[in-house]
């Protein structure tokens, strides 16, 4: 296997089923494709375990241990061709008037379903119809649980502050849960009392500047006032002026009017004087 291939197991095989696969099957012979399996495999107890995979102690799938003949005549079956030599492909083709999927190569056809060409149909069978529930069950009851007591355990010692207490470290996940909860609500609490005394900052200034505001248009509708009053006042004094000014002129109108008759009359009474004369 390549390193990568190794590394990517190490890191994925305590969180998930892992299942050895030998990929691209259909580039090797049936002859080198068992080659390839026997220089994986040794026998160790009674699981077969590839020689790379249990060099770097990488957990793979085991099959449950079951009371029915049959079942255990499958996991034999199974455990024979592990790793699985799998061919995919996503084309469909015509074979002998069969339409099959495969490959289609010069010199003949390499078939996904066909156990003499790979082993998908075991890999498919296994996980879809036989083991299916047990590998949920695995991922639910081992390595889920595994997770979870590690993120426990960092709780209580990887993940406290180094200022705590002995008796604090020692206390248990639910304890020290609760307690974290608490924290928690305390400072939720401290938080949204800081949040409340901000708005009611913000709440005073906003106030504040609407009072200065009210001031100022109320002091400018004064001034306006004001200034509306001056304009009146000298508007009514200039009227009266007007109206002063009227009357005199008036009056000397009229004034002239009588002297222009009182000298018509006697230029009148003149004239019949001269007549008589």
């Amino acid at each position: 296997m390549k390193p990568l291939d190794i590394e990517f197991m190490k890191r994925l095989h305590d969180k998930v089923n892992v299942i050895p696969l030998i990929a691209k099957a259909d580039t090797l012979t049936p002859e080198e494709c068992q080659l390839f399996k026997k220089q994986l495999i040794h026998l160790h107890c009674l699981f077969q375990i590839m020689k790379e995979i249990q060099e770097h102690k990488i957990k793979i799938y085991e099959f449950p241990d079951t009371e029915d003949d049959e079942d255990n005549k499958l996991i034999r079956k199974i455990k024979e061709k592990m790793p699985l030599a799998v061919v995919g492909s996503n084309v469909v083709i015509e074979v002998n008037g069969r339409k099959v999927r495969g490959r289609q190569y010069p010199w003949g056809v390499a078939e996904v379903e066909n156990g003499e060409h790979c082993d998908f149909t075991v890999l498919r069978n296994m996980l879809i119809r036989t083991h299916m529930q047990d590998l949920k069950d695995v991922t639910n009851n081992v390595h889920y649980e595994n997770y979870r007591s590690k993120k426990l355990a960092a709780v209580t010692c990887n993940g406290v502050d180094a200022t705590k207490t002995k008796g604090q470290l020692t206390k248990s996940p639910l304890a020290q849960m609760e307690e974290e909860r608490r924290e928690h609500v305390m400072k939720m609490k401290k938080m949204e009392t800081e949040m409340e005394q901000v708005f009611e900052m913000k709440v005073k200034e906003k106030k504040q500047k609407l009072k200065d505001s009210e001031a100022e248009l109320e002091r400018r509708h004064e001034q306006m006032k004001k200034n509306l009053e001056a304009q009146y006042k000298e508007l009514e004094e200039k009227r009266r002026q007007f109206e002063e000014e009227k009357a005199n002129w008036e009056a000397q109108q009229r004034i002239l009017e009588q002297q222009k008759l009182d000298a018509s009359k006697t230029m009148e009474k003149n004239k019949k004087k001269g007549k008589i004369f």
